[in-house]
């Protein structure tokens, strides 16, 4: 058997890679002696043959993991496996009815003409592994949530994939740490619901980083700098509308915060009073050094204009963006 795992969501595919390893321990190799991984990058032809011939002294069969063959700069290492592969599916032991898995991070985009790769994607148990749609990402998070026994809201749910988008990985680490915060709060159940606060307080990621260094540059006025942390995050794939509210909303609580500084008032009662989380306080109370109110108040008040021009399609984003770091 044969079972061809690739594509660019190596989250999803290593998840199920990983269901496939221990239902093999489970139902046919409880020691796991007969789970064998070989790196594709430097595979040689011999190394799989041996492996795949090999028997074991506690199992019927093995299985044999080949992850990212297609990494191997060997065009004849290739060849080798395909012409290896085609010669074994016509012999009567079919490679002693081995489990063969390759896992590979490829997308397969530019190995149509590969003989190899399209003799795995053409197998019966062949899975292209794609990047989720913000859709099926938001379905994914929820899923993960009721899979970990854990209530979350409807619009933490889009938060989250509005945020971290079809990143998987990252998605896990941040439902996790949503999950013990939560958890360390020690609520009753009807209250341990995962909120968009939550999300905006503790997931805000490499997103949050960006847009307080892109306001860091604006207060400097380094306005090359703002011009091209913008590019970035678009570039990044990050939502136009999504990445102005989050600038937005960067700008209004640094106004708040600095007016509440002004006013005398410290840390803890801005958090109390603005119900701000304290790490988002602490964070703004460092930021506003470089503004004074005047500029806070005028830098919020184009952003306002420049989402209503776009809401109303009467401008382009990073055109109207842009135009308004230049002339601060």
């Amino acid at each position: 058997m044969i079972i061809f795992l690739y594509g660019e969501d190596t989250f999803r595919s290593r998840q199920k890679l990983k269901e496939l390893k221990d239902k093999f321990i489970r139902e046919v190799d409880p020691t796991g002696n007969g789970i064998v991984s070989l790196a594709g990058e430097s595979l040689m032809i011999e190394g799989l043959s041996e492996a795949i011939g090999a028997r074991s002294l506690f199992a019927r069969k093995r299985m044999i993991v080949v992850e990212n063959i297609f990494s191997n700069k060997s065009e004849k290492i290739l060849e080798k496996v395909f012409d290896y592969f085609k010669k074994t599916a016509k012999s009567k032991d079919k490679a002693d009815d081995n489990i063969i898995i390759f896992w590979d991070e490829t997308s397969g985009a530019k190995l149509e003409k590969n003989k190899l790769f399209k003799f795995l994607s053409e197998q019966k148990y062949a899975q292209n592994f794609k990047k989720l749609s913000n859709t099926e990402t938001a379905v994914w998070i929820k899923k993960e949530f009721t899979a970990r026994e854990a209530k979350v809201k409807p619009q933490a749910v889009l938060n989250l994939a509005s945020m971290f988008g079809s990143d998987l990985w990252q998605l896990n680490n941040e439902i996790e740490k949503l999950i013990n915060f939560k958890k360390a709060q020690l609520l009753p159940e009807s209250e341990a619901v995962i909120s968009e606060e939550d999300v905006e307080a503790l997931s805000r990621g490499k997103i949050d980083e960006n847009i307080f260094a892109l306001s860091d540059a604006i207060g400097n006025k380094n306005k090359a700098q703002a011009i091209k942390l913008l590019e970035q995050e678009m570039e990044a794939g990050v939502a136009e509308q999504y990445l102005l509210t989050m600038i937005i909303r960067q700008f209004k609580i640094l106004l708040q915060v600095k007016e509440a500084i002004d006013a005398g008032m410290s840390q803890r009662k801005i958090t109390s009073q603005l119900h701000f989380h304290p790490f988002v306080v602490q964070k703004c109370s460092g930021q506003v050094g470089g503004f004074s109110s005047d500029l806070l108040k005028k830098i919020f008040s184009d952003l306002l204009e420049v989402d209503r021009k776009i809401k109303s399609g009467q401008g382009d984003f990073k055109a109207a963006l842009s135009l308004m770091i230049a002339k601060i």
